[in-house]
């Protein structure tokens, strides 16, 4: 398809310090979101992903995981994937293997990350934590 018959979608990552979270926004709408906690040195630990319901299945949360680890390799910072969808989408990709902190590197599969957060969900509320992620 030409490019003249593709619309440009607006797209802006916006690090939202007292949200602790990074905010992905397509045309102003905020459509996603991906939670981390920021550690010392410079270390961030990629907690949760979610995506607004109205936009799920549409590449958002591929389109924000790899727009937030470019902006996190621009600030010189490593990363501890705990989100199972981060560790899943590092599998599949040896682009992001150098920001991924050697000591502290998070879950090395989907299955692990997600059955740690089964079992954490479990320990703090009794049941199985609710998560939207895409």
């Amino acid at each position: 398809m030409s490019s003249e018959g593709q619309a440009q979608v607006a797209e802006r990552l916006i690090d939202s310090l007292a949200q602790g979270r990074f905010e992905l926004f397509r045309d102003g709408e905020l459509v996603g979101w991906l939670y981390y906690t920021h550690l010392r040195p410079n270390r961030y630990a990629l907690r949760h992903t979610e995506v607004e319901s109205s936009h799920q299945h549409q590449g958002v949360a591929g389109t924000m995981v790899r727009r937030v680890l470019d902006e996190i390799r621009a600030r010189e910072g490593t990363i501890t994937a705990i989100c199972p969808f981060v560790v899943d989408y590092l599998s599949r990709t040896t682009a992001y293997a150098d920001l991924i902190d050697a000591r502290h590197p998070g879950y090395s599969d989907r299955a692990a990350a997600e059955s740690a957060l089964r079992r954490a969900g479990a320990e703090t509320t009794g049941g199985a934590p609710q998560t939207r992620e895409s």
